[in-house]
């Protein structure tokens, strides 16, 4: 998006014209909406009173503006989740498109995040719905490394939704946790990857658990010819991420797994455009439930597990799953899936990859919903047919191909 800006010296020189689109939904009537939109543009740039914003550049292009504000009517409510079909929305909610500055938001995701919901977080009846950012924009992110396309390639899978599953449970040793990667990896599964708890524990180390993990599936692919790769988690103090991703590659993981909201979202950045690392990076959702779960704040399910932990260069990103032991609808799960794949630039597609509480018997349904382009994420649900895992990953492996 374009505007036209006059005047404003060295201000003017520094200002492109284009802007960013943020979608919000409020709660409110017209009037109270109005009102928080407008609060919006200026405690969102400025941050300050408006009648002491000088006229000009700052008023006319480094404030927000409001391209758009209307009801949201109960067709509408109902997909976002926010009322039942038929019933009609909770009352007073609207819809506020906000444009900014291209510039307020630099060229770095922590400065975008700022702009879109840093104080306003705060504030009560704020939900961030989406996000429209312009070439120009996205261009200086990083995006998946891999990107579905990448990761199919890499794994040897052109065309089924790809496997994953967790070792579990925390507890285990790093010779118990190797031993259930060896197994999942004999059956077939794609990505076997740490539980996102299980880090440097003194009872399943690092080292020690990523070494063994890595050789174990390494071994796994030598007897069956397949390209399964071991996920170590890396979630961590920011002076120890890069130097973990670094030695988890060097000790033979194929691809990392971290939490954003855990480690800042910059952290997947840092390791996504890290050329040294160039492993595929997965997201997990661990600590960012209260960005998304609340009706009247925070950020829309698609925005935070589609569009920005793509933005910041994850591969794929896991979510809960809609009948699961979680409570996200079915609408949210596919705005998030559309989210991962909807074009965005240069950008390349990112994996959705629904889990929490999945059970082999659920695929079927699974593919109805999502397609072929998405990981299936089984945990727990690939112990419970037997002990011999390698036999229950066949299965499941099974399953996926006469479908």
């Amino acid at each position: 998006m374009v505007k036209k800006m006059n005047g404003g010296g060295q201000l003017a020189a520094l200002l492109s014209g284009e802007r960013f689109l943020v979608t919000y939904l409020l709660r409110g009537d017209e009037e109270q909406a109005r009102a928080m939109a407008s609060d919006i543009c200026f405690e969102q740039t400025v941050e300050f009173p408006e009648d002491l914003v000088p006229a000009g550049l700052i008023r006319d292009a480094i404030v927000g503006q409001i391209e758009s504000l209307e009801a949201v009517g109960p067709s509408d409510a109902a997909e976002l989740g926010l009322g039942a079909a038929g019933r009609g929305p909770r009352p007073g909610l609207h819809r506020a498109t906000i444009s900014f500055a291209v510039e307020t938001a630099q060229a770095d995701i922590v400065q975008l995040l700022n702009v879109v919901y840093g104080n306003i977080s705060i504030k009560p009846n704020i939900r961030v719905e989406r996000l429209d950012l312009p070439e120009s924009l996205l261009a200086n992110f990083p995006g998946p490394r891999f990107g579905r396309t990448g990761l199919r390639e890499l794994l040897g899978v052109p065309t089924r939704p790809l496997t994953s599953t967790a070792l579990k449970p925390m507890g285990l040793s790093p010779a118990e946790i190797a031993d259930q990667a060896y197994r999942f990896a004999l059956g077939g599964i794609d990505i076997i990857k740490d539980d996102h708890g299980i880090l440097d524990q003194a009872f399943c180390p690092f080292e020690e658990r990523v070494g063994r993990c890595a050789e174990a599936v390494a071994r796994a692919n030598r007897e069956t010819g397949l390209r399964s790769v071991y996920m170590a988690n890396v979630t961590g103090r920011m002076d120890r991420i890069m130097s973990s991703a670094r030695r988890a590659k060097d000790l033979g993981a194929g691809a990392l797994l971290i939490c954003p909201a855990l480690t800042g979202f910059d952290a997947v950045r840092l390791i996504a455009e890290d050329a040294a690392i160039g492993l595929p990076i997965m997201a997990h959702p661990s600590f960012g439930g209260v960005l998304a779960t609340s009706k009247d704040s925070g950020i829309a399910h698609a925005a935070l597990y589609g569009t920005l932990m793509r933005l910041c260069g994850a591969d794929a990103s896991v979510y809960p799953n809609f009948g699961g032991r979680f409570s996200f609808t079915k609408e949210e799960c596919v705005g998030i899936a559309r989210a991962t794949g909807e074009p965005m630039g240069a950008l390349k597609s990112a994996f959705p990859a629904p889990g929490g509480g999945m059970t082999p018997e659920r695929t079927a349904e699974m593919l109805e919903v999502y397609g072929k382009d998405f990981i299936l994420l089984v945990g727990a649900g690939l112990h419970r047919n037997s002990p011999d895992l390698a036999a229950n990953a066949r299965q499941l492996l099974g399953m996926l191909q006469t479908m």
